[in-house]
């Protein structure tokens, strides 16, 4: 298997991991702040890359890390699983599945900007005509927010989550082009973001205490799909064929996600979230293959 057919694969599936776990933390967390939800699930998989560190002794080679290379993890893990995922999550629960993945998947858009902004990257025809389709597709889906009366500031988080995410991805580029080795990257990244969301321990300890042991099943297999097998394969897909590749094929997983709300959730289907999703997959494929 070639190279780039093996980075379209991984990316493929974790366009289908992150869906999963979409659906996961949604069903996981109905009577559970996003905060205590957030903070459960990057334990539990700090935990499982833990145990591989160990099997594998890739804690060993960590000391090989320069504390530059270590900071970066550190900063991209917070914006990427502490602060962008706790938007994440808040919209979810405001707003379901099926209305908050097309706005948070417009993820590439930002990272385009930044690099336009902050690394002279130049900006071309297909970026400005997928950045109209991603407009397009967040004024669809906001109209459908708006006829439903749901929580604005559902939207708001939604539109919070991709821009720091989108800072994450820049700065796990950088450390992709270090050599950093993927498992290593990914696992660190993890182990980071529950050292920093432990900020709110204190406060939402009592709520993950009382986790039952079926929001603990929920939200362990979310954070295996999500930030295990998602996580992983996507920086080893962005480690092969870049992010200009793996972007726009990961992208579909708002379409997976939302079909799966709407079939396994049963959250109401609405025709301008669908015609949102397509506009928005349309936007960031444009944008990431420009």
């Amino acid at each position: 298997m070639n190279t780039v057919l093996l980075g379209v694969l991984a990316a493929l599936v974790s366009a289908f991991s992150w869906a999963a776990s979409a659906i996961l933390i949604k069903a996981g967390m109905r009577d559970k702040s996003p905060i205590a939800a957030n903070i459960f699930r990057l334990y539990a998989v700090s935990l499982m890359f833990v145990l591989i560190f160990l099997v594998n002794g890739t804690f060993s080679k960590l000391s090989s890390l320069s504390g530059k290379e270590l900071a970066v993890a550190f900063i991209s893990a917070q914006f990427g699983f502490v602060i962008g995922d706790y938007f994440y999550l808040s919209a979810l629960k405001l707003m379901g599945v099926s209305r908050t993945v097309p706005i948070t998947s417009t993820y590439p858009l930002w990272a385009i900007l930044w690099a336009f902004l902050f690394l002279g990257r130049a900006i071309n025809i297909r970026i400005i005509l997928g950045a109209v389709f991603v407009v397009a597709a967040i004024v669809e889906v906001r109209k459908a927010e708006e006829e439903e009366c749901i929580n604005p500031k559902g939207f708001i988080y939604a539109m919070i989550a991709p821009l720091s995410w989108s800072f994450a991805i820049l700065t796990m580029d950088w450390l992709t082009v270090q050599r950093m080795p993927v498992l290593t990257l990914a696992g660190i990244r993890m182990m980071f973001a529950a050292v920093g969301v432990s900020i709110f321990l204190p406060r939402y300890g009592r709520e993950v205490r009382s986790i039952t042991k079926r929001e603990a099943l929920l939200l362990t297999g979310a954070a295996a799909f999500g930030l295990l097998i998602g996580q992983y394969l996507f920086v080893y897909s962005i480690n092969l064929v870049g992010s200009q590749i793996a972007a726009p094929v990961s992208a579909i997983n708002p379409i997976i996600a939302s079909f799966l709300a709407v079939f396994l959730l049963k959250e109401p289907p609405n025709r301008k979230i669908f015609e949102g999703l397509i506009l928005a997959v349309i936007g960031v494929i444009l944008i990431s293959t420009a």
